[in-house]
């Protein structure tokens, strides 16, 4: 028996992980303290070359916000995550993951933290998945307004409150990448953990 099966595990602050999940499984992401985070990755398991897409994803749904019901789709146009369950409502799929650039080029920092993207990274190499794979996460509770006349983009704090949660059903077996963010900004200037479980 699987004893990972409705366990809460956490993320801790400014780092992530890597795992499998089963298709017909449901990966519940959980802000525990509110306003914090969590950029989710998905690739095929049998073909890493497979691998969540905005692109895709935002063109098929012919709207930048996603919520319960929404497919997310695969860059070979194939449903890899379904959203069964979402408290929030507002999630990012536009930004990509920060990074040790990321806080170099926006915020000046001379030893910058690696970030999402270095997290996702390192523990994705455990699967064969190299950095030049990864490609824009689902930012689950990230808050980025959309200036409908400039297109301006601007990060505003997450929606979510303590306990709020989106549940993903897995389509298809997949490998998953999983963070706690690292971005002062998309966290309202706080550094929190990300909670998870599979039902």
């Amino acid at each position: 028996m699987d004893d990972t099966i409705g366990r809460v595990f956490e993320i801790p602050p400014r780092s992530g992980v890597a795992f499998t999940l089963d298709r017909g499984r449901m990966l519940t992401v959980i802000d525990p303290q509110g306003e914090q985070v969590a950029d989710l990755l998905a690739f095929v398991r049998d073909d890493t070359a497979e691998v969540i897409s905005s692109g895709r994803t935002l063109d098929y749904a012919s709207r930048l916000f996603l919520t319960t019901g929404d497919p997310i789709y695969s860059n070979r146009s194939n449903v890899l995550l379904r959203i069964v369950a979402d408290t929030v409502g507002r999630h990012d799929f536009l930004l990509t993951p920060c990074s040790a650039e990321t806080f170099r080029i926006i915020y000046g920092d001379e030893h910058p933290h690696r970030g999402c993207f270095g997290n996702l990274a390192a523990a994705l190499s455990a699967y064969g998945i190299t950095p030049d794979q990864i490609p824009i996460a689902f930012n689950v509770f990230m808050n980025v307004r959309v200036d409908g006349e400039t297109g301006a983009l601007a990060v505003a704090p997450p929606l979510s409150r303590a306990g709020d949660h989106a549940s993903f059903l897995a389509e298809t077996d997949l490998v998953i990448g999983l963070t706690a963010c690292s971005a002062l900004q998309s966290n309202n200037f706080s550094f929190k953990p990300i909670h998870y479980r599979i039902d």
